[in-house]
């Protein structure tokens, strides 16, 4: 995510701002200029302003942003606590949209006579049972995800060693570009990455959560998930792709460098993401690596857990790689 500012008196101003602290300047996200503007006469807010305080600009007055359009059903006006949480993930979504939009994929609105495009379907499992997951581009997000206590316990459950509403909807999305970043002539290397795709889900499925992650499981796969199903493999390893250039460019916009510590035994570990140029995947890794080791030192530092409880090994990094060339081949185009 990149650094805002307020566009008259340059204060900084973050993701979900409505208005500048420093001067009471109203403002919005625009997502055709990926920026923060000070909103103007004949400007409108999208239409979901109020309900999922959402901060962007949409083309006219009681019309969705680019990121609400998106999302095909809500919790009832009546679902004083579903819609509570709705906020926060719409939140998350909008984040998703916004980067998408910074590797220059543009998410389009489900046409359903068509079967082409994206909708989100963010329930509540309060009064009827949720499955978050994707199908036919069609993401499914429990909205009891939203609850921290609630994750908590579902990530320890499932020995997760992270578990966010945003990374929720990075894992989805990465398994609806699987059909719109790799094309015939890609799937040949791609399975030979991460296994056919065509496997039978539902046995993969029944076998993971009866006999686990086999052994070794951690040379080759991001996460104990990834194992289950060559589809799975494709959406962890695209999620992680989008937590690295996501954080990354976090990191630049603050100008955080990462210049130690200095170990005799190692490497030099300095980092510097305001230089990254994401031409390669091996400039991505050189530079996040550093950053995650200072980022999850800090972490600890604080008695937290870290940021980043992940290893790459280098299987995983060849499927990094993968994925970045996809999106860069395939970036600069609306996905439908």
């Amino acid at each position: 995510m990149r650094a805002f500012v307020c566009p008259r008196c340059g204060q900084l101003i973050f993701f979900d701002n409505t208005v500048c602290l420093r001067c009471d300047t109203a403002v919005a996200i625009d997502p055709a200029r990926r920026d923060v503007v000070a909103l103007a006469e004949g400007q409108a807010r999208c239409a979901n302003a109020a309900i999922a305080a959402c901060n962007w600009l949409a083309d006219g007055e009681g019309e969705l942003c680019r990121s609400c359009r998106l999302t095909r059903t809500r919790p009832n006006d009546d679902d004083h606590e579903a819609l509570a949480a709705l906020v926060i993930a719409e939140s998350a979504k909008r984040r998703l949209v916004f980067q998408m939009l910074g590797l220059g994929i543009e998410l389009t609105p489900r046409d359903e006579a068509s079967g082409t495009g994206v909708a989100f379907d963010l329930l509540s499992s309060s009064r009827r049972p949720v499955t978050t997951g994707h199908a036919g581009g069609i993401i499914t997000l429990d909205l009891a995800e939203s609850d921290d206590v609630h994750r908590e316990q579902v990530r320890q459950k499932m020995r997760e060693p992270y578990r966010t509403v945003l990374g929720h909807f990075r894992h989805e999305i990465g398994h609806y570009l699987f059909t719109v970043l790799v094309g015939d002539q890609d799937l040949a290397e791609a399975r030979q990455r991460f296994g056919d795709e065509r496997q039978d889900y539902q046995a993969a499925l029944d076998r993971h959560y009866a006999e686990g992650a086999p052994a070794g499981w951690e040379r080759d796969h991001i996460s104990e998930y990834a194992t289950m199903h060559p589809a799975e493999d494709w959406a962890e390893t695209v999620a992680h792709y989008l937590h690295i250039r996501g954080t990354l460019e976090t990191a630049a916009a603050y100008r955080l460098r990462v210049e130690g510590p200095s170990v005799a035994a190692t490497d030099d570990y300095a980092a510097d993401p305001v230089s990254l140029q994401a031409s390669s995947i091996e400039a991505i890794i050189d530079t996040w690596l550093p950053l995650s080791y200072a980022l999850n030192a800090v972490n600890r530092s604080m008695g937290a857990d870290d940021l980043y409880p992940f290893v790459l090994p280098a299987a995983v990094i060849d499927k990094l790689g993968f994925v970045h060339r996809m999106v860069g081949r395939r970036g600069a185009v609306a996905v439908t």
